[in-house]
């Protein structure tokens, strides 16, 4: 079982937690020990199944809750000493949606923004809702809107204020597919321009398409950090599969030890192998099958996905 590394370099960290725990007065730990840095500019994506302890982790750097041990530091800043400062360079775009209903939309964002000593920009205050399809509708009052308009306010309010961290907490949860197309565009606009992304979700698709690294947290332990695509290498597995031409009833004899399976129905050969193996003996089981007098009619691969990655690790973590 890999073990979590920060492998981000830490001169280069927009936040840094070290030794970070959170008990809480029933006696139940919610955080344990969180090593972790992340650079500036960079997609992270932090996996967990529920109750694992992320929005914990979140609500920590966000100063929301109190942490028990450790420090967190926002670009050099410890966030308890510094909280006002640091609190300013943090965006959070929390999964409830939360507002006042009877405000129009441009007051709520400008008033964010007021919120942490900013000056009025209305010029940067249109481009964020112009991003976020917002435009149209800034006038309107937050309680003739939808839910996917709210959870774009709520977005815009994230960024009113010019973050240089942006914490997404399940932010495309019940959302539709058009603001989830929209989110992801701002997103890489945002890494573009230097902000940190630090992002939960259910859909693992995203974090695998969006997040340079990935950390998975399991019962307030975050037991792996990789980037993503060595951790698909590292963890990842490929599997080749012959369609037969005809039916086998048993795998035989000579082939028992050549890691070849016989699927149901006896219409196909399954080989596994290891992504880190480039040949993994392909060549030789191929041979294997024509030596045994078996013809296959078609042959193609397929890659474990991140889902399946993250599935076998909470179920390899399972008490």
């Amino acid at each position: 079982m890999p073990t979590a590394a920060a492998d981000a370099d830490d001169s280069q960290a927009m936040l840094r937690i070290e030794g970070l725990t959170k008990t809480y007065a029933s006696g139940f730990q919610a955080l344990k020990g969180i090593d972790l840095a992340v650079r500036k500019g960079e997609i992270f994506a932090l996996l967990g199944p529920n109750g694992a302890g992320k929005t914990t982790l979140i609500g920590v750097v966000c100063g929301l809750v109190n942490a028990s041990t450790g420090r967190v530091l926002v670009d050099g800043h410890d966030i308890v000493r510094e909280y006002r400062r640091t609190r300013s360079l943090i965006g959070l775009v929390p999964q409830e949606l939360t507002a006042d209903a009877f405000e129009t939309v441009w007051n709520t964002v400008s008033f964010s923004r007021g919120l942490f000593g900013k000056h009025p920009d209305p010029a940067h205050i249109e481009k964020v809702l112009r991003d976020l399809s917002l435009w149209d509708k800034r006038n309107n009052p937050l309680r003739t809107l939808s839910g996917g308009m709210k959870r774009r306010v709520l977005i815009a309010k994230a960024l009113s204020h010019q973050p240089s961290i942006l914490f997404l907490d399940e932010p495309t949860a019940g959302v539709d597919v058009e603001l989830r197309r929209d989110m992801w565009n701002l997103v890489r606009q945002l890494r573009a321009s230097g902000v940190t992304i630090i992002l939960t979700t259910h859909y693992i698709e995203e974090a695998e398409q969006m997040a340079d690294r990935i950390g998975i947290i399991l019962r307030g332990e975050l037991v792996l950090v990789r980037q993503t695509s060595a951790l698909l290498r590292e963890l990842g597995r490929k599997q080749l599969r012959l369609q037969l031409r005809d039916e086998l009833a048993d795998l035989p004899a000579e082939l028992r030890d050549s890691g070849l399976e016989l699927s149901a129905g006896g219409r196909e050969l399954l080989y596994s192998y290891d992504t880190r193996d480039a040949g993994a003996g392909i060549a030789g089981v191929l041979e294997q099958v024509r030596a045994a007098g078996i013809a296959f009619s078609d042959l193609h691969t397929s890659e474990s996905t991140l889902e399946d990655i993250f599935l076998g690790l909470v179920e390899g973590q399972a008490p």
